[in-house]
């Protein structure tokens, strides 16, 4: 009987104790989701108010000193884009600045997760004066990203134009092959929303090699950024930019290119 009673406790006090542990976790769960929105609506004011702040002081940078100032406006301001995510609890690291090519043009290669993978680009390689290949409807009523777009020398194309969308990267190249600037593509397409690298395609990447032919071709793989479009947005992430060995262009087709880079980033990523 006692034996009975013992046991009759015992399951009692370890259901008890099932039913707190469950509730506890069920309420850390809880409290962490109403911080990440909290954090996330922070960060997104903090964002906005940035984009807000810098697009006069672009257009007075513009207007007043010239492109060089317009261009310096905008690297603080990524920087300090790119810092802000401390609100979030973000960790962020630059890998392989030391192997970018100085003194010739660039042509970026990147996999895209988000719309925050344009800061790393901008900071990273800001030596090298960055120009995106970017969707025309991105031009217009967005505070300093538009306005970075049309007067930073970015293409700028109608994706329903396929011979504007042409024209457009034959004219970045060209200016990136004269200037020693670069050019970022996202030969994906669009922003993969679970981080897994689509296949990248031809088209502008081939552009870019025909009118530039003297530019290095350098991968750059960004990791984790997709989990900060998610709603509430990733907190606490460790994000890491990296800069990957150029690929040699010798004797390769754009097509060889093409997946070469492709490779080289699944592999940093642990996607090959």
């Amino acid at each position: 009987m006692v034996n009975q009673r013992h046991g009759v406790l015992h399951s009692f006090i370890c259901g008890q104790k099932f039913k707190f542990q469950l509730f506890f976790h069920t309420f850390v769960s809880d409290m962490k989701r109403i911080l990440a929105y909290v954090l996330t609506a922070l960060y997104l004011l903090s964002f906005g108010i940035l984009i807000v702040v810098f697009h006069p002081i672009q257009m007075i940078c513009w207007h007043v000193w010239g492109y060089r100032a317009q261009k310096r406006a905008v690297e603080i301001m990524n920087f300090l884009l790119i810092k802000s995510l401390i609100i979030l609890g973000c960790r962020v690291k630059f890998k392989g600045l030391d192997k970018i090519p100085p003194n010739q043009p660039l042509i970026i290669v990147s996999n895209h997760q988000s719309q925050y993978d344009i800061p790393p680009v901008v900071w990273a390689f800001r030596k090298h004066y960055p120009k995106f290949i970017s969707k025309i409807e991105l031009g217009k009523g967005i505070p300093s990203i538009s306005y970075n777009l049309r007067k930073g020398g970015s293409a700028l194309i109608d994706r329903s134009n396929k011979g504007q969308a042409i024209k457009e990267i034959i004219k970045l190249g060209r200016i990136i092959e004269e200037h020693n600037y670069s050019a970022c593509i996202f030969p994906e397409g669009t922003r993969s929303k679970d981080g897994k690298v689509r296949m990248f395609k031809v088209g502008g990447l081939g552009t870019l090699l025909k009118t530039a032919p003297s530019a290095a071709i350098v991968p750059f793989a960004v990791d984790k950024n997709y989990l900060l479009q998610k709603m509430p947005m990733g907190i606490g992430l460790k994000l890491t930019y990296s800069i990957l060995d150029p690929i040699d262009r010798a004797n390769k087709t754009a097509e060889e290119i093409t997946e070469l880079c492709e490779l080289a980033i699944k592999q940093e990523l642990g996607q090959a």
